[in-house]
Formats: C-alpha cells, sequence, structure tokens
C-alpha cells in the first residue's frame, strides 16, 4: 500500500473550482464561536461541493488566521455570505425560495438516516453551547438529528456539520 501523491488525487485548483457545479446546498453557521470549528466546516464544503456558507452573529469571517489554519485554504475557495443575525440569513434565504432546516435535538426531528435532501436547501449548524436559536428555529421546516447511542448528548458543531454534508452529498451528487 503507497499514499497517493498529490498530483494522483488530481483535485481542482481555487480557480477552477469556482467554476464547478456546486451541490444547491447553503450551510448557515448561527453564533459558531469557535475559528477552529468555521474552518472546519470551509474545508468540508470544499471537499462536498456545497454551494455556499452563510456566516451569522458572532460567527468569525474570512480572512482570519485561525479560520485559514484549519480551513487549509477553503476559506478562499468556497463562497460565503456574513448575516448580522441568523434570521436575516433565514429571511435571504426564504426570499431565494431555499427550503430551511435545523440540525438540532427537538420535539419531532426526524433521523438524518431518514432524511432525503434535496435541491435549494440550507440547512442551520448552531452555537457550541446553545444550539440552533429558537428565533431560527421558527423558520425551519423539519430538524434532523444525528443517530447517537452513547452517553453523550451532543457532538461538536463541525464533527455534526462533516457527517451531515457526507450524507447530504450522497443524496445530492447526482442531481
Amino acid at each position: 500500500m503507497r499514499k497517493l501523491t498529490m498530483q494522483e488525487l488530481n483535485r481542482l485548483n481555487v480557480d477552477d473550482y469556482h467554476n464547478v457545479k456546486k451541490i444547491p446546498i447553503i450551510i448557515v453557521l448561527d453564533n459558531v464561536r469557535s475559528m477552529e470549528n468555521v474552518g472546519s466546516f470551509f474545508r468540508t464544503a470544499d471537499a462536498f461541493r456545497i454551494e455556499a456558507i452563510y456566516l451569522c452573529g458572532i460567527t468569525a469571517c474570512p480572512p482570519h488566521r485561525e479560520i485559514h489554519k484549519t480551513a487549509l485554504g477553503a476559506d478562499e475557495s468556497v463562497d460565503w455570505k456574513y448575516f448580522q443575525t441568523t434570521k436575516e440569513a433565514c429571511e435571504y434565504l426564504q426570499s431565494i425560495n431555499y427550503k430551511i432546516f435545523a440540525v438540532e435535538q427537538v420535539e419531532g426531528s426526524i433521523m438524518l438516516n431518514d432524511f432525503k435532501a434535496s435541491e435549494n436547501s440550507a440547512y442551520i449548524f448552531g452555537n457550541e453551547v446553545e444550539g440552533v436559536d429558537d428565533e431560527a428555529l421558527a423558520y425551519c421546516e423539519q430538524a434532523i438529528e444525528i443517530p447517537q447511542e452513547g452517553t453523550k448528548h451532543s457532538l461538536n458543531v463541525s464533527v455534526s456539520g462533516g457527517i451531515v454534508m457526507y450524507h447530504l452529498f450522497n443524496d445530492m451528487k447526482n442531481f
């Protein structure tokens, strides 16, 4: 067994990445406080050709050294927008006919493995301590929950992002 070289991985450069078709999914970060988590979302969104990331409230924005350190340059390839509040992002998403979903443990949530992604949808990931803000939940059609069977009640937000984006990618890669 041998590791593949960078050339053998045949990855796109940033200019080519900007010109390829993206999966019509937007990730919304609702007051995510850790810049390392933000950078991780960018890196994962790049891997799965997610359309954009919306950064809301206290969520830090590129360019920033701490984001870039984790994103490994994906903060330069993935499109992003900043909104003062998650409510503003949700109102904008509704105006462009995107369905909004929360990734949160709430009454009536649907387990991720039972969820089927669709085009023009957005997924809100919440603050590391408080989760998705109640005001943002009011804009959501449904909440998606990641099945867990251990002793802990939650996952790190960027780990949740990776799990959900991978699921969405599998559902939508041939859209």
